[in-house]
Parts: structure tokens; sequence; C-alpha cells
């Protein structure tokens, strides 16, 4: 019963924030956004272009709420991830190596109470492309910078043609190290050093709310493609030989956000007191 009510509080208190701040934050329209007769944003206009010609990934990002089932993904795409569990779509779930799959049993029979994202510690990588809360894309001359509203996460992703570190050269970091290349329309990401999140170990990262871990070993590829001015595709493929026994990909789906809503401040970091409530202080 302790910890039922003290869930309920978490998220009735995470509601109450969130909808503090969306009451209080104002709206300014931003400038060049393509509008049909009817003077709705039309998401189907063609995606703005950098001076270079290239896609331009910029601007405020929400996850999109298309969802599908189990094999519904036509040959050739990835099934869809969900923030929750991104192989509910995969035919088979998740190729766990046996002591993650384990592994993920365990913190969710726990209630998931080691979750980074309950205890305002950085997110795994696919759990800040699938968290609710937008991030917003700065596409500039030799990086580009991805800052996401919750738990204020924030990556650099080098374009300025350094190679990929090797394993363990860099000092791992929670967002891993990143480099960027265009292969015609679709700006490629690879990243790895990344670390853990409770104390740095190997293990201790999560993919989903199932706590699906990502270890050292992990090796990230995205494929973002902004296939019009709304929509926004990013296929991630997971490389991590220590947890899965193969790798994968799944497929991330963003809207655009044009409406003027623009990004708030996310403060948790440190003051924030669910282990207080739940009793684990």
């Amino acid at each position: 019963m302790r910890r039922f009510t003290t869930t309920l509080i978490a998220a009735a208190l995470a509601v109450a924030v969130s909808a503090t701040l969306h009451a209080q934050w104002p709206r300014r329209d931003p400038p060049g956004v393509p509008k049909g007769p009817d003077g709705k944003v039309n998401l189907t206009a063609a995606a703005p272009r950098t001076p270079d010609g290239k896609p331009d990934l910029s601007g405020i990002w929400d996850v999109s709420p298309r969802r599908e089932k189990p094999g519904e993904a036509p040959p050739g795409r990835p099934p869809l991830a969900v923030f929750a569990n991104i192989g509910v779509n995969m035919v088979g779930g998740l190729p766990y190596q046996p002591w993650a799959k384990e592994l993920s049993n365990k913190r969710v029979a726990n209630q998931r109470y080691d979750n980074p994202d309950a205890l305002c510690l950085p997110q795994g990588p696919l759990q800040y492309h699938l968290d609710p809360q937008p991030r917003q894309i700065y596409q500039m001359p030799q990086r580009t910078l991805i800052i996401y509203e919750s738990n204020y996460g924030r990556r650099t992703i080098y374009t300025d043609g350094r190679p990929l570190p090797k394993r363990g050269e860099p000092q791992p970091t929670w967002h891993g190290y990143s480099i960027a290349r265009w292969d015609g329309t679709t700006f490629v990401v690879e990243s790895n050093n990344f670390r853990g999140v409770q104390g740095g170990h190997p293990s201790d990262g999560w993919l989903d709310q199932l706590g699906s871990p990502f270890t050292d070993a992990l090796q990230l590829t995205e494929r973002f493609q902004r296939v019009n001015f709304g929509n926004l595709h990013i296929d991630v493929t997971i490389d991590d030989p220590k947890a899965y026994t193969r790798p994968f990909t799944v497929r991330v789906e963003q809207v655009i956000v044009a409406d003027g809503w623009e990004m708030v401040e996310f403060i948790c970091h440190e003051n924030q007191q669910f282990l207080k409530m739940t009793g684990r202080q």
C-alpha cells in the first residue's frame, strides 16, 4: 500500500507541475511557418533547407501520437518504438542477453524505482527521443545541438569531420560522444562511449521504462529524416553485444511544435523529493 500511495503522489505532482508550466508560459508564433488557406500549419509542406541545401532539422519536436501493432511495419521499415517499451512492436520482442532480460524483469518488479527519469538523472538515448516532453534541435555549422526539456538533457553532435573516437578513449559521458555526416537527405549520427547513470556501472543505463539496459559497449546509430515540414523520422540502431544477442533497429516519429509553444525550464536536479517520498532516504 505504501508503494502504491507514494507512486500516486509522485504522479500527481508531475501532472500538477506540467499543467502549471503550460498555463504560465506565453506563446510566440514562430516566423516562416507554412499555413494552408484555413490558417492552420501545413505539416505536409516541404521541409526547410539550410543555405548549403541540406534539410534543416531545427525546431521544437514532440513525440508523434501514431501507434501500430507488432508486425504492422511494412518491409524495410523498422517497428515503431514507444516510451514505455521500445520493443513492443518487434515480433518476438527485444533480443536480450539472458542477464539483460533478468535485469529488466527485476526493474519492473521493483516498480521502476531506479529509473533515472524518476530520480532526476540523465535518461538513456531512446528515453530522451520518446519522452512526452519536447526537445529542440539547433542545426548549426560544425555541430548540431539537441536540448531535451526533460531532465535538462543536452547532446552535442559534431559535424566538423572529426572521427568517432575508439571506445574508452574519451571520458565516458551521460549522452556519449557523437559525430554525424549527411547521406543524401539523411543525417546519420554515430555515438559511443556512453556511461551508466547510477554510479557509472557498465550496465545501469535504461533504454525504456521496462529498464531494458544498455552497457558501456553501446554503439548507437541514428538516421534522422525530416520527411516534410511537420514530421521527423529517426531510425535508431542499438548495437550492444554485452546486453543483446544482435543489433536491432526501431523507429521514432516526432512532429513539429509550430503553434508558438516554447521550451520551458525543467528543474529537479538535486532537489527532487522522490527518494524521501518513497521512504528510500
